[in-house]
């Protein structure tokens, strides 16, 4: 039977969230538990994939759901932005399953079916912000992924993960009610409507000052894209486990926040009038400034996931630049930077995730000649910073390449300094960890054991490797799907 694309836009929402009732029933049965994970995984990525063939066929896909308050309606409809985030969301759930399996088993972690279950929910809400058709619609699901998210983080139950969840749960939920809701309510009460909009949805006549104070809240309030000074949520929820680390920052929750910051950009202001307000610089160089500062910070961290952490905060700034540069090549260059951050930072995840799994290491300064003991890991975790960096041959390369165009088009040369610099310091806080890995030497009266991380994370990490790589020479389906934004 042939599934009309109403429902498998559907479906997309309802089968992650439906999941999580066969993964509490099977909480004493583990390989049956993990078995209906990855089955709910495997049928997200052929509804994701089906879709995608639809609107790359020029189709459009469009469900209105209920008014849950007069002229607020959930609505969801496919573009091309947010079909890009489901795909990206969609394969990496799978990655990250496989993974999760390894890790958890071998690491010993309790409460796998919480765990499993929440990360359910979470993809579930993600699907939900991707085909949003308003910010209404787009609002509940962020707030859910907020509070789904949240056990996640403090899996271990230690009074340090409590702490590390006080911080997220307060950081985001504080920015999201404070400066996002009211972001909304003002749009709604300018503008007449919170629907996405190609061109944005503010008449001409509203005064720039209005306009550009909404979009101060909105960037603010935005508080998953983790600009400065919003950021402490995420080096806080580093005391989860590396498959939740893996979740926060390549497939759901500051893929959200970034993706939430584009699509406000163009399709509730658009490019246009994005060009003209007076604090689209003030934000503009924000970013920069975040991009910088938290390069610097990273580089100061020895704990490998804390310095991932900071990278993460420097990276998304790329994607804020590339949305409020307000030109073509920046919002692709944005866009594509989504899926190719998403590979490159979730290989280095899973590679110190592994490594801790197999050395108990979790200090860099406690790296050395760890390659020779890990070298499938190590290796994983060289491309996938070469792709960080913005290096050939990884899918890296091409975001940044489109960052740089779009910072010149708009005559930004600030901005592209900042671009450089940061590639750079990217180069001085990563390439060190495998080079020392490698490179510094095991003492001859040392036996070259080779001790890999369990099985299935160390497939899912050679896959995400292996994909920052098949993203570098097979990307014309990603750059059709961000100039179709347009």
């Amino acid at each position: 039977m042939q599934l009309s694309p109403e429902l498998m836009l559907l479906m997309t929402i309802l089968v992650p969230a439906g999941a999580v009732l066969g993964i509490l029933a099977t909480d004493r049965y583990p390989n049956l538990r993990e078995g209906i994970t990855i089955a709910a995984s495997l049928v997200l990525i052929y509804l994701v994939s089906s879709l995608y063939g639809i609107v790359s066929d020029g189709g459009s896909v469009q469900l209105l759901g209920p008014d849950l308050f007069p002229g607020f309606s959930l609505t969801f409809t496919i573009e091309p932005l947010g079909m890009l985030f489901s795909l990206v969301a969609g394969y990496l759930w799978l990655v990250t399953t496989v993974y999760s399996i390894g890790y958890m088993r071998g690491h010993g972690e309790d409460k796998q079916t919480r765990f499993y279950a929440c990360f359910a929910i979470a993809i579930s809400s993600v699907m939900g912000m991707a085909y949003a058709g308003n910010l209404f619609t787009l609002f509940i699901f962020y707030e859910v992924l907020t509070l789904s998210t949240y056990p996640l983080v403090t899996h271990a139950g230690t009074t340090k993960a409590k702490q590390g969840g006080r911080v997220y749960l307060g950081v985001l939920l504080t920015t999201s009610i404070l400066f996002l809701l009211l972001a909304i309510i003002g749009t709604w009460h300018t503008a007449g409507t919170l629907t996405f909009t190609r061109g944005g949805v503010f008449p001409a006549e509203v005064p720039t000052l209005v306009t550009g104070t909404l979009l101060v809240l909105f960037i603010f309030g935005i508080g998953k894209a983790a600009i400065m000074p919003f950021h402490r949520w995420l080096p806080a929820a580093m005391v989860a486990p590396t498959p939740v680390s893996a979740l926060l920052h390549a497939v759901a929750v500051v893929k959200a926040g970034v993706f939430t910051v584009m699509k406000v950009c163009v399709y509730i202001f658009g490019l246009d009038l994005l060009s003209i307000l007076p604090t689209t610089n003030v934000m503009l160089y924000l970013a920069a400034t975040t991009v910088i500062l938290a390069s610097i910070v990273a580089m100061r961290q020895d704990n490998l996931k804390a310095r991932l952490a900071y990278s993460t905060v420097s990276q998304l700034g790329y994607i804020t630049i590339g949305a409020l540069l307000a030109t073509s090549a920046g919002v692709i260059g944005g866009s594509m930077h989504i899926a190719m951050h998403a590979f490159g930072k979730i290989t280095l995840f899973f590679c110190a995730g592994a490594i801790m799994v197999a050395s108990h290491k979790t200090e860099i300064s406690q790296m050395r000649g760890l390659g020779w003991r890990m070298p499938i890991t190590m290796a994983a975790f060289f491309i996938g910073s070469l792709s960080i960096i913005g290096l050939p041959p990884t899918g890296g390369t091409w975001g940044k390449w489109f960052l740089m165009v779009g910072a010149l088009d708009a005559g930004q040369w600030p901005i592209m300094a900042a671009l450089m610099l940061s590639s750079l310091l990217n180069i001085a806080y990563l390439l060190p960890i495998p080079l020392r890995a490698f490179f510094s030497g095991v003492p001859p009266e040392s036996p070259l054991q080779i001790k890999e991380a369990p099985l299935p994370s160390l497939i899912a990490l050679s896959v995400t490797a292996i994909g920052c790589v098949i993203l570098f020479f097979f990307t014309n389906p990603l750059y059709q799907l961000a100039k179709a934004i347009l």
